[in-house]
């Protein structure tokens, strides 16, 4: 995962450059861009942290960047900054997944809370992310076997059960269990079912 950033997109320079200096005065590392055309340039799903984006932009509006963004399904939370007429397209946005907006003049406190609130809900999802790949990479690891025997063990078969359906002994099954437990790193069924399922739900977007 990249170092956490803010991502500031608003054509106005004094914006970036005021939000700019706030922000890094307050310990964050901040990039800028002057248009959504140039923050898709430089995007790419690795990316960790939040944007902030402008609504009303010439180009690609905030809301058009924010829908291909979505497209991408990026994982970046995204709080629009918005005149009082864009309110209503930015309550829009919060619909299609935005996480918040905020009206011109902000409050400096305002933004800076939204934006923690932002960077530790990236975190957590980030987390998530890389434990469910964690979960998908010890599975990956069974043979096929092992995961036939994995999966009737899920299933609440008993190793007499499973020795029968699988034509083999049960001390093999007792092998093979032993075997499906070290790779996923469980020590118990139940931490082993818990991991089956965690794997198989689709990560948090």
């Amino acid at each position: 995962m990249s170092e956490q950033s803010v991502y500031i997109v608003d054509d106005d320079e004094a914006m970036r450059d005021s939000l700019a200096w706030l922000l890094e005065s307050n310990g964050f590392r901040v990039r800028s861009f002057d248009s959504g055309e140039a923050f898709l340039e430089a995007y790419h799903a690795d990316m960790a942290g939040c944007l902030v984006l402008d609504v009303r932009m010439p180009g690609m509006s905030g809301l058009e960047l924010h829908e291909r963004l979505h497209g991408l399904r990026s994982t970046l939370p995204v709080i629009f900054v918005t005149g009082h007429g864009d309110v209503p397209m930015a309550v829009s946005a919060l619909k299609k997944g935005a996480n918040d907006f905020i009206e011109k003049p902000y409050n400096n406190k305002e933004i800076l809370g939204l934006i923690e609130q932002c960077l530790a809900a990236n975190r957590e999802l980030c987390q998530q992310r890389r434990h469910h790949a964690d979960l998908a990479r010890r599975i990956a690891s069974l043979t096929p076997r092992e995961r036939e025997v994995m999966e009737l063990i899920v299933a609440g078969s008993l190793n007499k059960q499973i020795a029968d359906e699988l034509r083999i002994s049960i001390k093999t099954v007792e092998v093979h269990c032993a075997r499906v437990m070290d790779k996923v790193a469980v020590r118990s069924v139940a931490e082993l079912v818990q991991c089956v399922m965690q794997a198989a739900a689709p990560p948090a977007c």
